[in-house]
């Protein structure tokens, strides 16, 4: 086990994609902006914030949001969802920039399937079968974690980064929720546009606060 006891690692998991996803610009109401870019980029960059001084302190940072990359496609219907969860991807950016040189980076990380976890449970995001297991974030997160300094600025996707560090199409296999079954690539830039453009985007439903609080005290994890 390595222990992070001086070292702020900051890993945000707003991967609620239904949190608020509603119609269209003209259709939806102000909280489904207000509430999304109040969580996601207000939250990430006043949380990032008040890291940073200690990162700077001790001369170690890493900054490592999950979020889409700048430009994915896929905006109807979910402009104002979208636009939150790229302000995240550009904090990490600006870190990046803003401290260049000095062993602190910001990167994004953003998955290509939907991930097993009790959000994906509760609100029902599609079969089970199209799904990855939250372990493949849990390791390209620690593999980012692992990288040089110079290692910033980037916009992730799970798979890709992991196959560009030796990870095989084989080893990827494990990270499935059905061994049998190759998760779609929903998430992924080309997958989402794929699936918008062919009318196919799953009918997401929302559950309720109380039956994730439900599933929460189930878990085992």
């Amino acid at each position: 086990m390595v222990f992070l006891s001086c070292i702020f690692l900051q890993i945000f998991f707003f991967f609620s994609l239904v949190l608020c996803i509603c119609r269209s610009v003209t259709n939806d109401a102000s909280f489904c902006f207000t509430s999304p870019a109040g969580i996601n980029s207000r939250g990430t960059f006043l949380i990032t914030q008040a890291c940073l001084p200690h990162m700077q302190k001790n001369g170690f940072g890493r900054v490592i949001n999950m979020s889409p990359p700048i430009g994915i496609k896929g905006f109807r219907g979910r402009t104002a969802y979208n636009m939150s969860k790229m302000g995240m991807t550009m904090v990490a950016l600006g870190v990046a920039e803003e401290f260049e040189g000095e062993n602190i980076t910001g990167n994004s990380l953003w998955p290509a399937t939907i991930i097993e976890s009790l959000a994906s449970i509760n609100f029902q995001l599609g079969e089970k079968q199209m799904w990855r297991k939250a372990t493949i974030i849990a390791d390209a997160t620690v593999a980012i974690c692992c990288e040089d300094g110079d290692f910033t600025g980037n916009m992730l996707i799970d798979d890709t980064y992991l196959l560009s560090r030796g990870v095989t199409h084989d080893e990827l296999k494990v990270y499935r929720y059905d061994p049998d079954v190759e998760p779609p690539r929903l998430l992924a830039s080309e997958g989402w546009a794929e699936q918008q453009a062919q009318h196919e985007v799953p009918d997401f439903k929302r559950g309720t606060v109380r039956e994730v609080m439900v599933n929460k005290r189930s878990s085992k994890l």
